[in-house]
């Protein structure tokens, strides 16, 4: 359709787990240059072993993932990284024995320009309140926002984040939202988010996950009101 960025992303029958246990089975999906898309279930549906597995962190048994125009499913994570996809894992993924400073200039390493994180911190001002203090010391909602802005000094082309909202204090959650939405117009976002308010309101479209297989996809103005979710989503 004309007016339609291209997809950045995207997967083809992707197999993937943890050494002989599959978890993933077949997931097809697709990820447009920008704008949000959510990926939805209950925990244990998957949904993290989706991202480790688009990251890199784990190696597919089988499938496809194309990132960028290019066959990536062998691709070492350090590669993918500077090829231009940020991830945010949901553990903590701030250096706790650094200081906020030093875990932003860590993020602009190949960039070296004092600019780009002045810009982060633009995004996230409370940052700026605490750059010299231990990224370890900080609230869990300012470790989300440390994660975040160091992925975006990457300068990445797909930001995937898992549960950024996770522990976070609700009055945080609000701004790490707002920062989502302004984000995903300049670029590819990927959410895993338990919070489905907060994911339907970010993305534009979303994937439903259920034991490893997508259960079901689309535009998140038709599925917010389609009660199969409720079922895929409850406990």
């Amino acid at each position: 359709m004309q007016g339609t960025p291209p997809n950045v992303l995207g997967t083809d029958a992707l197999c993937s787990g943890y050494g002989r246990s599959q978890v993933l089975f077949e997931v097809s999906l697709e990820v447009p240059a920008r704008g949000a898309i959510a990926i939805l279930g209950r925990n244990g549906a998957g949904k993290s072993t989706l991202l480790k597995t688009l990251a890199g962190e784990l190696i597919p048994m089988s499938g496809a993932i194309e990132f960028d125009g290019e066959r990536i499913e062998s691709m070492p994570m350090e590669l993918r990284a500077r090829a231009g996809m940020g991830y945010v894992p949901q553990e903590d993924a701030a250096f706790s024995g650094l200081t906020v400073r030093e875990n932003l200039q860590l993020g602009a390493i190949r960039r070296r320009n004092r600019s780009e994180i002045d810009e982060v911190l633009t995004v996230f001002p409370k940052l700026g309140k605490r750059l010299d203090q231990a990224a370890g010391t900080l609230s869990g909602g300012e470790r989300k926002m440390l994660a975040i802005g160091r992925a975006m000094l990457g300068q990445p082309k797909l930001l995937m984040l898992d549960e950024p909202t996770e522990g976070v204090w609700i009055g945080v959650i609000e701004e790490i939202a707002e920062q989502l939405e302004k984000l995903s117009q300049t670029m590819a976002v990927v959410l895993v988010e338990q919070n489905v308010d907060l994911a339907l309101r970010v993305a534009s479209r979303a994937y439903v996950m259920g034991r490893g297989r997508i259960a079901m996809e689309g535009p998140v103005h038709e599925l917010r009101d389609d009660p199969e979710l409720i079922r895929y989503l409850s406990p």
